[in-house]
């Protein structure tokens, strides 16, 4: 936490002192989205110069989707910025794979194959087909050995919400009208509509992910970045400073520009 959690109604949101924070939406494995991101980032940092520590926050939802989970979760965990501190929650995707891993449920493993398991299985040199043909306590077992330990290690210390002056990070949202302090880590972590629909001030501007919205979707008391990146080929930052706030994107190249 940077700042912390405000109770009174603020009526333009500012950033932690002596910060910039740029938080990055949901990157579903598209390790080439979220490259581009990060340059984008390094060169507005410089330019808007200041003498201000730069941060990154990432949203959740890391994995799964895109052709490269991997290399995702080894650039994030590395550093990807020098000088940078880097910040990471914990997504829905995250909090299945670990939940496969740790042989907490069974019958969860198709779903998670499903929705874009399979990709990250494949970028750590598994096969999906294989995983599900077998008994599925050994699948299990199969899926936490293919799994470096170190990237194990990293998804289960991800934090669930970052705090940073008046702003609040999350990747899915809030239980509106539950102090932060009871909120359910299963609503931090997924919860929709509930939130989504409810207009009320919260006592910090909410940044999320998990909800993929083609614009950017910016309300008086929350802002979504979960732009779509494997879907819409759309990776959204949105950048905060003092009272100030703006926003990157990275896109894809279009087959048609990428050859001439």
């Amino acid at each position: 936490m940077i700042g912390r959690w405000k109770s009174a109604k603020t009526k333009v949101p500012r950033g932690a002192e002596g910060w910039r924070a740029y938080a990055i939406g949901d990157v579903h494995g598209r390790l080439d989205l979220l490259d581009g991101a990060l340059q984008q980032i390094a060169a507005d940092h410089a330019e808007r110069g200041g003498g201000r520590r730069g941060l990154l926050i990432f949203l959740g939802d890391l994995i799964d989707r895109g052709p490269n989970s991997v290399g995702v979760i080894e650039r994030v965990r590395s550093g990807p910025l020098p000088g940078f501190r880097t910040v990471a929650l914990a997504g829905n995707h995250e909090e299945v794979l670990l939940r496969l891993v740790d042989a907490q449920e069974l019958g969860l493993l198709d779903q998670w194959l499903g929705f874009g398991g399979d990709a990250c299985l494949r970028s750590y040199g598994g096969d999906p087909d294989l995983l599900a043909a077998m008994p599925e306590e050994e699948a299990l077992r199969q899926l936490g050995a293919v799994i470096p330990a170190d990237h194990l290690a990293f998804l289960r210390d991800l934090g669930d919400t970052f705090s940073f002056g008046d702003y609040l990070f999350v990747h899915a949202g809030l239980r509106p009208g539950v102090p932060l302090s009871r909120q359910r880590q299963s609503d931090l972590r997924w919860i929709r509509r509930d939130f989504l629909d409810d207009p009320r001030d919260h006592g910090v501007m909410v940044v999320h992910g998990h909800t993929i919205t083609e614009q950017i979707d910016e309300k008086p008391n929350r802002i979504g970045i979960d732009t779509g990146a494997y879907y819409f080929g759309v990776l959204t930052v949105v950048g905060v400073e003092d009272e100030h706030r703006w926003y990157l994107q990275q896109s894809e190249v279009p087959a048609s520009e990428a050859h001439g």
